[in-house]
């Protein structure tokens, strides 16, 4: 889990409540998850006027999606071998207004939409050199990206130290609060009918046929025509799938923590990032700063390392950040597939997965909504979503391939 009962403050979803209901007997489509992704997927069909039943094994968004920063951040998180994601990365992007639109519409809830972009940032020679390598990645793959000298950069933000030396300005890059897209999906899904069952593990999918007939949890069996599994870190764990089916996703933690900024501390307008950490200011006047990344498993908890690490990342470049006030520290779970890119696929009657998003799970969100829609109504992964199946960590097709009977 998101480590939900250590968190110190309150970046959560505040004054909203899904009440769980009883299991129901049958429903059009479950879906297995209730985090950004999967409560977005479970909104636009119930939205479209099928039923939809949502099974989560804890807490609402208590895996990565109320721990995440809600960076919108195609530019800045452009790297070697992300080439064949850009694209997706780039179309949901695109999405995301509309998607605000429509959510913000459904819910009544402002979700903190932000659109100044992002600065990445260098301090030094060796960074400088990096930063450029970067820089003409980004040119090369048709990205909108600004080289910006240290004066240039400090003029846009005049907190940060002299000692930054250049920066790249993203201004494509957008960012959401991660609590208010949560809060809004809550109250959109309850709008729209989606009944919440939580919490309420899935035991094990109900093979009839060779097609997935439903879910059966401790709770009892619930039928369902098609049943999206969309649990985020936890769609690696063996036990729902048959082995032909397993999922190369795995848990890679990150530990964040927001300061309180004030009229007296001052703020960031754009994003910040560094090679050590990245800061989101927000709305309501906290200021972000993650994240570690520890390849540790379901290891839960907060430590002194972690924290100290992505104080001393922030003060690097922002000294004012020692007068500000901590008002939370979290850490979560991110959903990493084996290439870093999601898997949206159909991998057997009745049975399709969207997991594996890593750190980009808020930006894919729309285009992985629509791309599940588009395949539950018509059978087939749209066009703009595929090349992210399962079979793309085979060195062949799979003929023949065995599901339970």
């Amino acid at each position: 889990m998101a480590d939900l009962a250590t968190i110190i403050g309150s970046r959560r979803p505040t004054g909203e409540s899904w009440p769980g209901v009883g299991l129901p007997q049958s429903t059009d489509v479950i879906v297995v998850g209730a985090g950004v992704v999967g409560l977005s997927i479970a909104w636009r069909l119930a939205d479209a006027g099928r039923s939809v039943t949502v099974l989560e094994r804890s807490e609402v968004g208590a895996g990565a999606s109320l721990a995440a920063t809600g960076m919108l951040a195609p530019a800045a998180e452009h790297e070697p071998g992300s080439d064949p994601l850009l694209p997706l990365a780039l179309d949901s992007l695109a999405r995301w207004p509309a998607f605000r639109d429509d959510l913000e519409a459904a819910s009544g809830l402002d979700i903190d939409y932000r659109t100044q972009g992002t600065l990445v940032l260098a301090i030094g020679r060796d960074e400088v050199e990096r930063l450029r390598f970067r820089h003409d990645l980004q040119t090369r793959s048709g990205i909108r990206a600004r080289w910006l000298s240290g004066l240039e950069v400090r003029e846009r933000e005049p907190m940060l130290r002299p000692a930054v030396t250049a920066g790249i300005l993203c201004e494509d890059d957008h960012q959401v609060d991660p609590r208010k897209v949560m809060a809004a999906l809550i109250r959109a899904c309850r709008a729209a009918g989606v009944a919440l069952v939580a919490p309420c593990p899935a035991q094990s999918l109900d093979w009839a046929g060779g097609q997935v007939r439903g879910v059966v949890t401790a709770q009892g069996r619930i039928a369902a025509g098609t049943v999206v599994l969309a649990s985020g870190a936890w769609s690696g764990e063996q036990g729902l799938l048959p082995p032909e089916l397993a999922l190369p996703v795995r848990p890679i933690k990150g530990q964040a923590l927001a300061v309180k900024t004030t009229a007296r501390t001052g703020t960031l307008t754009h994003m910040v990032w560094t090679e050590q950490v990245h800061m989101a200011p927000k709305g309501d006047g906290d200021l972000i700063v993650g994240a570690t990344v520890e390849d540790c498993g379901f290891r839960a908890g907060l430590t002194a390392g972690g924290l100290y690490a992505l104080l001393e990342g922030a003060r690097r470049v922002l000294p004012g950040i020692e007068e500000m006030e901590i008002g939370a520290v979290w850490s979560g779970y991110r959903p990493t597939s084996d290439d870093d890119a999601p898997i949206v696929d159909r991998l057997a009657p009745g049975l399709v997965v969207a997991t594996g998003h890593h750190r980009n799970g808020y930006l894919l969100t729309p285009a992985t909504a629509d791309a599940v829609t588009a395949l539950i109504d018509s059978g087939a992964v749209p066009d703009f979503a595929r090349g992210f199946g399962l079979g793309r960590f085979e060195a062949a097709p799979r003929p023949g391939m065995r599901v339970p009977a």
